[in-house]
């Protein structure tokens, strides 16, 4: 089969289809193929890779595995489309984007229910993702209109002043599995608006949010070109895109390790870096803080998406005076959390994505106790294989390698501190600087921990701090640039300075 034939409906799922699809209202939303050029696209030979439930093991959808001569076929397509949707008005990319984001909209339910199956989060977190994936596509929608010329106060005489932002050109997006249709959207939406045209790879455990999204941007107009995903092997896929000299800004969400080696790559093209990596969050709750406030304030900043969240507080710092009220208190919540599939009602925990995840963390587990930690929750893996039981660690050291590495499980490793210079060094210690999270009732400790703690954002007193107008991002090694906010659109711009003779 042509690597490029196009159809006009999704591909039937071969064999036996999953239960849980029967929910979806849109079934075309469920689609197979590659979007490449307006046009869905199989694989030379009809290539194809298995996407499976975490939770079931049954295979959710059969989905066209490409590779890079499909990427650089992709990059082609963006580049021809490129001169047309980067003049456009700023107005009618607006225009456009809003009616991607009312479809969105409307299918907000079956968006869930195909991230849930593909992904294992539970129901009402995947809505709450189609949800916040919304709110990109609503921002920037707007932020399309307000990239505005300069004018700078002349130094030289006869003369004007303008900077500019002009679009960079073809963008390459490479998302993760975690949160499929929010970091694409995040990416996509901000890209789009600038004026550049998109290729994206999403993760190959969860191509389908991704695809979906594809169709629903078809039918909102968008031209032939503009938005392309390519699905399959990460690695010969973000390759192509990292070497072709046509794509000219490359944003990734994921580890820090492939962050480093996609740099290295981009730089022989000069390519701008949008990266957002590594978390490895501490929480630091101070025995002035309210205890049922920390508690719950843990229990969310840990085991939201079951752990796997770069934002997690994988290491929890509780103050002495504090300390051993604070883990009964956080043990007796941990055991009433629900696990189960994601589709069955009252989950809170669903399964980990793949066999590696349950591994590591088996390993941080095994480690942690070698080390002196004590183990408060029961151990009991009986749902399946890629299921993990909410565990609280207590008495952690930090030579632990819970302590050192970033924990995608629903793992929590407590440890006690005495003073605020202390775990402020402690904290600090890691490569990582993505979020830090503090709870305490002093003011003063709170600014000044503002300040000396070395993570791109602070949550103080809560968790939930993101969304479309904040700038999101890391120091240290946990990534380069901002996503969101009016930053988030200039990262996909470049100032272009005109001098102008008026004598």
């Amino acid at each position: 089969m042509n690597a490029m034939t196009e159809t006009s409906a999704p591909i039937p799922v071969k064999g036996d289809i999953h239960p849980g699809l029967s929910r979806l209202r849109d079934p075309r939303l469920l689609r197979e193929m590659a979007y490449i050029d307006g046009r869905w696209t199989a694989a030379e030979g009809d290539r194809r890779f298995e996407v499976n439930d975490p939770a079931t093991g049954l295979t959710v959808a059969r989905v066209s595995h490409l590779g890079a001569d499909e990427a650089g076929q992709a990059v082609a397509a963006a580049a021809r489309a490129l001169p047309v949707w980067k003049a456009l008005l700023p107005q009618q990319r607006a225009a456009r984007l809003r009616d991607w984001h009312a479809l969105i909209m409307e299918s907000l339910d079956d968006l869930a229910l195909i991230m849930t199956i593909e992904q294992g989060k539970p129901l009402a977190e995947s809505q709450g993702e189609i949800a916040y994936a919304l709110s990109f596509v609503e921002w920037y929608a707007e932020e399309a209109k307000r990239l505005n010329v300069e004018s700078v106060l002349s130094h030289l005489p006869g003369a004007e002043m303008l900077v500019r932002r002009e679009a960079l050109g073809v963008a390459a997006l490479l998302t993760p599995w975690n949160f499929p249709s929010a970091m694409l959207t995040r990416k996509a939406a901000a890209a789009l608006a600038a004026g550049c045209t998109v290729v994206a790879h999403p993760s190959s455990y969860t191509p389908l949010s991704a695809l979906a999204l594809a169709e629903l941007a078809e039918r909102a107009g968008l031209p032939r070109g503009v938005f392309n995903i390519v699905t399959g092997d990460a690695e010969p896929i973000a390759n192509r895109f990292c070497d072709d000299e046509r794509v000219r800004v490359v944003s990734f969400t994921g580890s820090t390790e492939i962050g480093r080696k996609i740099a290295a790559r981009c730089a022989s093209t000069m390519k701008r870096l949008v990266m957002e990596l590594g978390g490895h969050a501490p929480l630091i709750v101070f025995d002035d803080a309210s205890l049922d406030k920390a508690v719950e304030i843990a229990l969310s900043a840990k085991f939201a998406t079951s752990g796997q969240d770069c934002l997690a507080a994988n290491r929890i710092y509780v103050q002495r005076g504090i300390y051993q009220a604070f883990c009964e208190a956080f043990g007796r919540r941990i055991v009433r959390l629900k696990v189960g599939p994601g589709l069955e009602a009252g989950t809170e925990i669903g399964p980990l994505m793949h066999a590696n995840a349950v591994s590591k963390a088996q390993a941080q587990v095994s480690d942690a106790l070698a080390h002196g930690a004590r183990r408060v929750t029961a151990d009991d893996s009986a749902l399946g294989p890629l299921f993990v039981t909410p565990t609280l660690l207590t008495d952690v050291p930090d030579v632990a390698l819970i302590m050192r590495e970033e924990t995608f499980a629903p793992i929590a490793a407590v440890t006690p501190f005495d003073t605020e210079d202390e775990v402020v060094a402690r904290a600090n210690a890691t490569e990582y600087g993505l979020v830090a999270y503090v709870v305490t009732e002093n003011g003063a400790r709170a600014l000044r921990l503002g300040r000396a703690l070395e993570y791109g954002m602070l949550a103080i007193n809560r968790v939930k701090i993101t969304g479309a107008p904040i700038p999101f991002g890391g120091m240290k090694q946990s990534g380069l640039g901002r996503e969101g906010s009016r930053h988030g659109l200039e990262a996909f711009t470049d100032l272009k300075y005109l001098c102008i003779d008026v004598q």
